[in-house]
């Protein structure tokens, strides 16, 4: 595939002439450069791995082995954390003899007083492994400790009962579940409206450790906490908002919230995390989008916020990893109408042609399952495949690719041949 980047010879009003490149590869590069892409680093997966479990089918033309494996794509990239925020490292450094490192104001907030020197909470010198290693019979009154903490008039105090708790809930299903039954889930959620912004990221992140115990989802979903996640999506830090995000997959994946979830206005702030977070703030908005667009009302929401055109253009970028993922959500919209001619509208249909041509091989496969989905009932939309130079594409593919693919391709190819022969038998 061409690349997105300018030659450096380039002037900002020409645009270069491509040699023995089909049209489309020659649109999809100048539609490319009009909207430069944001990249960075990795996200984990946790998250990812439960998004691929207890997947139903929703009503399309694909078959639930098939959405099975399009779930099991978000999950290809993936680490093994439940706490992805990479801030722990950051907390267990932090000494008593060193004041914490620098951090920049974040919306105008000052620096965030250092916590008070006496007792648990006030330790400044923690790790995972102290916290981890704190014996079951003390563990009990540890988290009273804790949550006696997040109720206290001292903002410092707060912070660092969040930041506890967090360490506490990140790998043990134990502590989750003592956690839970604590009473600390009523206790965090205001602190997601926390003015200070490391206070609502330990709550937050604190939060979504505590959602991967099955257990505790009703108690977070009854306590409010997903209108209070959806507030901290759109005004958190970035690592704030990808926890959220998260944290609001994990809570999707009890069938029933996805349509409340969608309903209390998640879907437009995840969108807007898919156009300008980072790497991995885009790769957990499409986890998120994925496991809530299962709801048919929830695809319509996606698309009325906006969602198709950063897919599309997602489905184009190179080595970043996210283009099966945005071909995963966009096969789930072309599940409704209203989905279908959105992706059309944006292009979709050459971004797709791209990837049978020069994406990996997961990406063929969920591309021409994506424009099977556009053209099994549109005889429009099976033309302009044809005049966006698809046949050749097609034919290579259904000769030389996963029997998948293969099999996706042939049937788009038939589309394409009963189409030309319902016109040639309309002629005059």
């Amino acid at each position: 595939m061409v690349s997105a980047e300018k030659d450096s010879n380039e002037t900002t009003n020409t645009h270069p002439t491509i040699i023995g490149k089909s049209m489309r590869t020659v649109r999809s590069k100048l539609f490319q450069h009009d909207r430069a892409a944001c990249v960075s680093d990795n996200l984990t997966g946790s998250l990812m791995e439960l998004a691929s479990r207890n997947n139903k089918s929703v009503k399309s033309s694909i078959t639930e082995e098939q959405l099975l494996e399009l779930s099991q794509a978000l999950s290809d990239f993936s680490a093994c954390s439940s706490d992805i925020s990479g801030e722990l490292q950051r907390l267990a450094t932090v000494s008593s003899s060193q004041p914490p490192p620098a951090a920049p104001h974040v919306d105008g907030q000052p620096q965030p007083e250092h916590e008070p020197c006496l007792g648990f909470l006030q330790r400044e010198s923690f790790s995972t492994e102290i916290i981890e290693s704190i014996s079951p019979e003390d563990l009990q009154p540890t988290v009273k400790i804790c949550v006696d903490g997040l109720h206290s008039p001292s903002v410092a105090v707060k912070r660092s009962a969040a930041a506890k708790l967090r360490l506490l809930a990140k790998n043990r299903a134990d502590n989750r579940a003592l956690i839970g039954e604590s009473g600390a889930v009523a206790a965090l959620v205001p602190l997601l409206r926390c003015s200070d912004p490391w206070t609502q990221e330990h709550a937050v992140t604190a939060l979504l450790n505590l959602s991967l115990l099955e257990e505790n989802k009703a108690l977070i979903t009854n306590a409010g906490a997903v209108k209070a996640l959806i507030y901290v999506l759109k005004t958190g830090t970035e690592t704030s908002k990808q926890n959220a995000a998260c944290a609001l997959m994990s809570l999707a994946l009890v069938e029933e919230n996805k349509s409340s979830i969608g309903a209390c206005g998640a879907i437009p702030p995840l969108v807007a995390l898919l156009l300008s977070g980072s790497q991995r703030g885009k790769k957990d908005a499409l986890t998120t989008l994925y496991k809530l667009c299962s709801v048919r009302q929830n695809k319509e929401r996606a698309v009325s916020a906006g969602a198709v055109r950063p897919l599309v253009e997602l489905v184009a970028e190179e080595g970043s990893g996210m283009a099966e993922k945005a071909m995963v959500v966009l096969n789930s919209l072309a599940g409704i109408e209203e989905g279908k001619e959105a992706i059309v509208e944006e292009g979709g249909i050459g971004a797709l042609l791209e990837a049978i041509e020069d994406g990996s091989v997961k990406g063929k496969e969920f591309a021409v399952l994506t424009l099977v989905q556009l053209c099994a009932h549109s005889v429009a939309n099976r033309a302009l495949l044809v005049r966006e130079g698809g046949i050749p594409p097609l034919v290579a593919l259904s000769q030389n690719a996963s029997v998948r693919a293969k099999l996706k391709a042939e049937t788009l190819l038939g589309y394409l041949r009963e189409s030309r022969h319902e016109a040639s038998c309309s002629s005059p």
